[in-house]
């Protein structure tokens, strides 16, 4: 393959990563809208971490942190959900999210399992960073962030989302390897 062949291969594996990114952004500003047609649960349903883990199983680590940390802070701007403080703390989850899966999915073997090895661990770092984050947070602003504070908003009340993601990723995951649609290699 010549150099020029080379460059624009690379080329357009950027062009198509930079394409995807922008679509996984598109879906976490958007997705909340449609979940929160069910009040109940509309937050619990965590919409905006599927594109971020999407964006790092697909796109890479790189890609995968970006989206993850810009989507809660441009939809706080955008939207006014969520709120700074609450998208402060989401950023650095999300971005979290997208790094541990797009560096575990890139070095583990191919397989079923690996799809949600990699899934779990991404969500267990994220939810940890998120606890970092808010005792940090509420130490800035003299309140307070205890271990009941942590399970409750990091599992308690995240549990739909939680199976909604156990349940969805892997298999958007594998049907988009089926398909060669995968650019984290």
């Amino acid at each position: 393959m010549s150099r020029k062949n080379a460059r624009q291969k690379i080329s357009s594996l950027q062009i198509r990563r930079l394409t995807y990114a922008a679509l996984y952004l598109a879906i976490a500003l958007v997705l909340p809208f449609l979940t929160g047609q069910i009040p109940e649960i509309s937050s619990m349903l965590c919409p905006m971490h599927i594109p971020a883990l999407l964006c790092g199983f697909v796109c890479g680590w790189p890609w995968g942190l970006a989206i993850g940390f810009i989507s809660p802070l441009l939809r706080s701007l955008l939207c006014g959900m969520p709120t700074a403080y609450a998208a402060v703390a989401m950023a650095f989850e999300m971005a979290a999210y997208g790094a541990v899966a797009g560096i575990l999915y890139r070095i583990l073997p191919k397989k079923g399992w690996s799809i949600y090895f990699t899934l779990l661990t991404a969500m267990v770092v994220g939810r940890i960073v998120w606890g970092g984050v808010q005792f940090l947070l509420a130490g800035l602003l003299s309140s307070e962030f205890s271990l009941p504070l942590f399970l409750s908003g990091a599992v308690t009340n995240a549990i739909p989302g939680i199976i909604v993601q156990i349940i969805l990723i892997p298999i958007l995951v594998a049907a988009m390897e089926k398909a060669g649609l995968t650019l984290n290699s």
